[in-house]
């Protein structure tokens, strides 16, 4: 009894960390296995998810120089790193520290943010500093209602790289 209870914490904390690349899966025996609670767990397939586009630094070079009212950059690091440098046209959506934010009414979004929330229509492209909060994002964004989800994965330390060095 005591080893179902620790396994079945052990796959809540494993689930809820959706933005690790090295969790390694749960192995447990087949005994167990069909007696631990699943229940309320979010699954999240991470940077390998097959229902996003994928950026390149040429594609986001692109974008930011031709803006559309259609696709929009989302920067989803925290203020302070988005305030030390991000690419051009991007707007901030703190992922970490506002993981509801594409959760929310409308409203209550714009009066939060200062700005308007994205319209389900439209293409929402994510990028972090390295590609991992981005990808949880664009899960959640998918699981929001947005179809239309891109990420950049080399993200800003991809972007300052290329750019610094005169792409």
């Amino acid at each position: 009894m005591a080893y179902k209870r620790i396994a079945t914490a052990l796959v809540r904390f494993t689930a809820a960390r959706p933005l690790s690349r090295a969790i390694v899966p749960l192995r447990l025996r087949p005994s167990v296995q069909s007696q631990v609670s699943y229940e309320g767990i979010r699954h999240y397939s991470g940077p390998a998810s097959g229902n996003t586009t994928v950026y390149t630094f040429q594609d986001i070079k692109s974008l930011s120089s031709n803006p559309s009212l259609d696709r929009i950059l989302i920067d989803v690091r925290e203020p302070n790193e988005f305030g030390a440098g991000a690419i051009p046209t991007a707007i901030n959506l703190p992922i970490t520290s506002a993981p509801e934010a594409l959760s929310m009414l409308a409203d209550e979004f714009e009066n939060r943010f200062g700005f308007a929330k994205p319209e389900e229509d439209k293409e929402l492209v994510f990028y972090c500093k390295s590609g991992v909060r981005s990808s949880g994002a664009a899960q959640l964004a998918l699981q929001n209602g947005y179809r239309k989800v891109g990420e950049y994965r080399g993200s800003w330390l991809d972007w300052a790289e290329k750019t610094s060095g005169g792409a």
